[in-house]
């Protein structure tokens, strides 16, 4: 079978696409191909371990990139024994840390009930707030749009309510 007629960590041949490793140089080299059940869940960071148990097979691939994002899930998924288990060549080890701590220093946004938020989303004010310094109440229901997200804190984003750019904590926020 050709590389790319089934996923290469859980084995379905169902629109499988190719995925790019989180950190690569986006060459196929350092792609996988995956199933749209293994994609949606390595995207969304929500897996089901049950489903990852593939992984079991998956780690013994002789292709590296195969071998790197098993080793970057069974990471997430908290799995040190599997991950004790596992061989890496020096390169493959470097290109899994890599991936591993670019995702824990990556900041994450959240609304006051729990919802991703990104740069350019909507978002509605839950409660009537004062803006300090600008002589005016940010009323609760505003819209606001474009938000920026504030930089190195998660727990505040930006926005024009009246004209006026402010800071808004996270939590009094809702995504729109």
């Amino acid at each position: 079978m050709a590389r790319s007629e089934v996923c290469e960590l859980c084995g379905s041949s169902e629109d499988v696409t190719l995925m790019e490793l989180p950190v690569s140089d986006g060459s196929e080299d350092q792609s996988v191909y995956v199933c749209t059940n293994c994609k949606a869940q390595i995207e969304s960071g929500d897996l089901d371990e049950t489903h990852f148990n593939c992984l079991n097979d998956a780690m013994w691939s002789e292709v590296p990139a195969v071998k790197v994002m098993a080793y970057i899930l069974w990471n997430k998924l908290g799995r040190q024994d599997m991950l004790d288990m596992m061989y890496l060549e020096e390169d493959e080890l470097k290109l899994a840390e890599q991936a591993i701590h670019a995702d824990a220093n990556k900041l994450v946004y959240k609304d006051a009930n729990g919802v991703e938020l990104h740069a350019g989303d909507s978002i509605v004010i839950l409660k009537d707030l004062e803006v300090k310094g600008a002589g005016f109440t940010a009323k609760r229901g505003t819209t606001v749009t474009r938000i920026a997200l504030a930089p190195n804190d998660p727990t505040h984003v930006e926005g024009r309510v009246n004209g006026t750019k402010i800071f808004i904590k996270t939590e009094f926020i809702k995504k729109a």
